[in-house]
């Protein structure tokens, strides 16, 4: 396992892949907190059912969950950039027929997957890193700029950041297990990425509006969930109930495909 997990990560590694990942996680991180605060401030709301965001009141920004509370707020478009990442590290294996040296190397291939697994985690605390940091960073011009108070920014401010980027790193691993697991199916980057923002903007919003509020349990509604700690929709520990459940089942459905399929066909 520490050779498949050492070799993965020198793939994962190549500067062209960690820069597209890392830097529109960063990018995302300045357009959402940019938004978020002049949004908020003004009074204004996004659309009922708007896919992506789901942006905090007032209280919450000018308490002392202010400074990370755009990495929750942009949780689910985060997760579909891991989602993508994933996916194509999976799929590019497909791709470029590395699949098959890797599997007659290691015929163990639950092994290959897990190492997999365990190099793109690493890889998304990273990236969970890098939007904890550019969100915080981007906080406080962005409060100033829209007259939003930061007197209570400071109170118990390691544990609260400690606690918002092991939620969202939480979450963004459910979104990659979804990638990897439509990766391992399609053999195909594209589809899986394609499924999973189709999903986020498109079909989960559908299906929130026909269950008429009653959709806290969906992907999306249960990750942002989990990402915010809990809301009034869902509790916290339901939204880890429900995001342990939903990687168990993509990880089972990946790994009896992965270890079962013939590679050459």
């Amino acid at each position: 396992m520490t050779a498949v997990l050492r070799s993965e990560l020198v793939r994962l590694g190549r500067p062209r892949m960690l820069a597209g990942w890392f830097g529109l996680m960063g990018l995302f991180a300045v357009m959402i907190n940019t938004v978020m605060f002049g949004t908020v401030s003004a009074g204004s709301e996004l659309p009922p059912g708007a896919p992506g965001v789901a942006l905090p009141d007032l209280a919450t920004l000018t308490g002392p969950d202010g400074p990370v509370a755009g990495v929750a707020a942009a949780s689910s478009i985060f997760g579909v950039v891991t989602l993508s990442f994933w996916a194509v590290a999976v799929a590019g294996d497909y791709s470029s027929g590395l699949i098959r040296l890797l599997v007659s190397a290691q015929p163990h291939r639950w092994r290959l997957l897990g190492g997999k697994v365990i190099a793109l985690m690493m890889m998304t605390a990273i990236a969970t890193t890098v939007a904890a940091v550019v969100s915080m960073a981007v906080a406080v011009p962005s409060a100033q700029a829209a007259g939003i108070s930061t007197s209570a920014w400071g109170t118990d401010l390691p544990p609260t950041v400690a606690a918002a980027w092991l939620n969202t790193f939480a979450a963004l691993c459910v979104w990659g297990v979804l990638g990897l697991a439509l990766a391992v199916i399609t053999r195909s980057s594209a589809i899986a990425i394609s499924a999973g923002v189709g999903y986020l903007l498109v079909v989960e919003s559908l299906v929130a509006r026909m269950l008429d509020g009653s959709s806290h349990w969906l992907l999306g509604s249960t990750l942002t969930a989990l990402a915010r700690g809990g809301d009034a929709s869902l509790s916290y520990p339901a939204a880890v109930g429900l995001g342990l459940l939903y990687v168990v089942v993509g990880l089972t459905l990946a790994t009896a495909i992965f270890t079962r399929r013939d590679i050459t066909d």
